[in-house]
C-alpha cells in the first residue's frame, strides 16, 4: 500500500512517498538492503560531525534478539510490530566523544540520523514505523546499554503489507488519509506566531 502524500507545495517524491505504515508483510529484509539504510544514516549531518547516533538492530531470523526487542515494546505496538522482520532501537549518546562534554545536540542528531534512514529506506521500496512506545529502562537492562547513551525510539522496519492483515480496529487507522498542521501555523517571522509570508 502507498499513500503518497497530497502537498500544498512540490516537493521531492522520496519525501512525499514516505510514511510510517502499521502493515508489514514478513518478507525478510536483504542484508545489503540493510547495510545501505545505516550506511545512510552514517552520512546524516552532526554536531562537530560527532555522529552521535548509535542503533541496536534485530532481524526476525535472529529469533532470540527479536523476542528481546520485542518484549521492549508497549502491547499496542507488539500487536502489529511482530510482523516486521526488522526492529530496533534509536539511541542517542549524551556526551561529544571528542572532549566527553555534554552534547546538548545529540538526541538532535540522533533524530536526523533517523530521518536520512528513512529516506534511504522509502528508495529502497521499504517503509518504517517508528515508536515512542517502548520500554527505555528494559531496553537498557536488555541491551546493555551504558549510562552515557539515552534510547530515544524504537523502530520497525521491512516490506509494506496488506492493511486487511491487521487487527480490525487498526486498519480504519492505516486506511485514513494523512494531513499535516500548514506552513502558516509554524513557520514565523519576526516573532513568535507571526506567519511568514510565503506560507
Amino acid at each position: 500500500m502507498k499513500k503518497t502524500a497530497i502537498t500544498d507545495h512540490e516537493i521531492h517524491p522520496l519525501i512525499a512517498q514516505r510514511w510510517s505504515p502499521l502493515a508489514f508483510d514478513s518478507k525478510l529484509v536483504e542484508p545489503e538492503k540493510l547495510a545501505q539504510l545505516f550506511e545512510a544514516a552514517r552520512w546524516s549531518a552532526s554536531c562537530f560531525n560527532d555522529q552521535p547516533w548509535v542503533f541496536i538492530v534485530a532481524t526476525k531470523d535472529d529469533t532470540v534478539n527479536y523476542q528481546k526487542m520485542l518484549d521492549c515494546l508497549v502491547p499496542f505496538n507488539v500487536s502489529w510490530a511482530q510482523v516486521a522482520p526488522v526492529l530496533g532501537l534509536v539511541i542517542a549518546q549524551k556526551n561529544f566523544k571528542h572532549n566527553g562534554k555534554p552534547n546538548a545536540w545529540g538526541e538532535y542528531d540522533a533524530g536526523q540520523s533517523v530521518a536520512t534512514l528513512l529516506l534511504q529506506a522509502t528508495a529502497l521500496d521499504l517503509v518504517a514505523h517508528q515508536m515512542g512506545g517502548f520500554d527505555a529502562e528494559k531496553a537498557i537492562a536488555t541491551f546493555n546499554i551504558p549510562e552515557t547513551a539515552r534510547p530515544m525510539a524504537a523502530i520497525a522496519i521491512g516490506y509494506a503489507g496488506e492493511t486487511s492483515n491487521l487487527p480490525t480496529d487498526l486498519q480504519e487507522r492505516e486506511n485514513a488519509p494523512r494531513d499535516r498542521y500548514p506552513l502558516s501555523s509554524f513557520v514565523f517571522t519576526g516573532e513568535w506566531g507571526n506567519s511568514a509570508s510565503f506560507t
